[in-house]
């Protein structure tokens, strides 16, 4: 059972886990929740606190998981939402607990929401994402992977408009300025929660929000965004946690705690 101690990530040995290729229950050559459940024990006795699992979603594994498809689905490969709920209750049992990747700046081009934001420029989800007729705005924001993308627009030639990614070209961003984009990524977090998870290791923070005449990285939007999250699982699911990748300067990244209303933790 898990002891009650709400402050069990200060001193918790972390295990980073990529489900694909820890253990393989089936003899496919997959990595799967079955297997992992099955070397628990083997955790354990490394001294593990906590598992952080590597993206699980339904994906076309374009970027390693990061290009979710599905935010409610498991890549079949892994198993079932039931493997999944009794991997997490036997952790439990052997007071391991369990975050996991929350992937929110973006999504991957065949999730079914970009699939009807860029079926027509009249569709209701053509604001869940970022248009514009021109490659011109947010110029201040750098690309981060300047390998492989010379620009953070890919012109579209369905509806012959721009969309916005911060990564690659197949991972279009979403608009965090609509209201029904925020409240899904809440039901998203809910969703897993309420399966089980103790929390989340949130991927790529700095970027949610977008604004003309910065380099749209760590606007106090995003800040207030992330605060709304902590203060949604401080009062519904008490001793979870969020841990902020924030690839920045230290005192960029230092400013993701908030004022103990944020971040509980946060990568160097």
């Amino acid at each position: 059972m898990l002891d009650n101690n709400k402050l069990w990530y200060r001193d918790a040995v972390f295990y980073e886990v990529s489900v694909k290729s820890f253990y393989d229950s089936n003899s496919d050559g997959i990595g799967d929740f079955n297997g992992l459940t099955m070397k628990l024990d083997y955790l354990k006795k490394l001294g593990v606190d906590a598992l952080w699992l590597l993206p699980f979603y339904k994906s076309p594994l374009k970027d390693d998981g990061y290009d979710i498809s599905d935010y409610y689905s498991i890549l079949p490969e892994y198993g079932t939402i039931d493997d999944f709920k009794n991997f997490i209750e036997t952790a439990h049992s052997m007071n391991i607990r369990v975050i996991a990747d929350l992937v929110l700046n973006h999504v991957s081009d065949q999730h079914p929401w970009f699939i009807e934001s860029r079926s027509s420029r009249n569709n209701p989800k053509r604001d869940w994402f970022i248009w514009s007729d021109t490659p011109d705005k947010f110029r201040e924001a750098r690309i981060i992977f300047i390998d492989t993308e010379k620009s953070n627009w890919t012109y579209d030639q369905v509806t012959n408009q721009y969309y916005f990614h911060r990564f690659y070209s197949s991972q279009p961003d979403l608009n965090y300025d609509n209201p029904q984009v925020r409240s899904e990524v809440k039901n998203v977090i809910r969703y897993w929660l309420n399966l089980g998870l103790d929390g989340f290791r949130a991927d790529a923070v700095p970027y949610l929000f977008k604004r003309e005449g910065t380099n749209c990285e760590n606007l106090p939007e995003t800040h207030n965004f992330f605060k709304e999250i902590r203060k949604m699982m401080d009062e519904e699911y008490p001793g979870t946690i969020l841990l902020a990748e924030a690839n920045q300067w230290p005192t960029d990244a230092k400013a993701y705690f908030g004022n103990g209303d944020e971040f509980h933790m946060a990568f160097n």
